[in-house]
């Protein structure tokens, strides 16, 4: 009798054994995620932050509950749509020239033929409207579907769909999506992929390079986005920042976070 039972706790111990180690994998939900402290860079607007090492795969987070809320992407989608534009031919590369309409916009800086690069780093909305209109309702439903970007609905028009309209995206989808591109893994050849990071460099140094594209709500500021990712000479960094105001608001945060956190040098 005693041999049974000794048998059966060692089965029961076994078991216990068993679902602790599986409960307590790298995997497991929460396990590779921190909290960031960072509420003082937001001065009281409501936000979120995601940041991940891309050579651990260790996540941080701001406001674990916003991250995984979703919002029109506004100019944060000229990255996908560089991408959709490129592979469809709707543009041949980052250098072919769109002609300006003549129609004068609230930004001089649009106010001027652009190339797709001059375009992002000058989040010409006119310039990636026309390409989404070249691009079509068809190709763009198709390759926004394979990428599984946010809740990836373009039905409120080919030309404004993003720009707080009827796609949506949260802040973690957006670094999943971020770190698909820096691994070339998403659904477009490598040479295309290659050819939107390089336009996505903000800032080239030494110790780093910073690639990122802003995006706000222009209808009343009241949504701003910095997503993208950060080189450095050990690892690789993805982000997206969110929150209540612009997005050229997000981006200092992102910078203060990531000296903050000795991915960038003090100046």
């Amino acid at each position: 009798m005693k041999k049974v039972s000794s048998f059966i706790g060692l089965c029961l111990l076994s078991i216990v054994l068993a679902f602790t180690t599986f409960s307590s994998t790298p995997g497991a939900e929460g396990k590779k995620t921190k909290e960031l402290h960072i509420e003082q860079l937001f001065d009281g607007r409501d936000g979120t932050m995601v940041l991940k090492n891309l050579k651990n795969d260790q996540m941080y987070v701001y406001n674990r509950e916003r991250s995984e809320e979703r919002f029109t992407p506004e100019s944060t989608f000229k990255v996908p749509n560089s991408l959709i534009g490129l592979e469809t031919g709707a543009v041949r590369d980052e250098y072919e020239v769109k002609r300006w309409d003549g129609v004068i916009r609230e930004f001089e800086s649009w106010n001027r033929d652009h190339t797709l690069a001059s375009a992002i780093r000058e989040s010409a909305i006119w310039f990636y409207q026309d390409m989404a209109r070249d691009i079509g309702v068809t190709n763009m439903e198709k390759f926004v579907n394979q990428i599984g970007y946010g809740n990836r609905d373009i039905s409120g028009g080919i030309d404004e769909f993003w720009l707080d309209s009827t796609l949506e995206i949260s802040a973690i989808e957006q670094v999943d999506f971020i770190e698909s591109l820096v691994e070339e893994d998403l659904p477009f050849t490598e040479k295309n992929q290659k050819t939107v990071k390089r336009i996505l460099i903000q800032d080239e140094q030494d110790e780093y390079t910073l690639h990122g594209k802003t995006g706000t709500r222009l209808s009343d500021m009241g949504l701003g986005w910095y997503v993208g990712f950060i080189e450095t000479e050990k690892e690789t960094w993805v982000f997206a920042v969110n929150l209540d105001g612009s997005g050229t608001e997000s981006k200092q945060i992102t910078v203060e976070t990531l000296k903050k956190m000795d991915i960038l040098d003090e100046e």
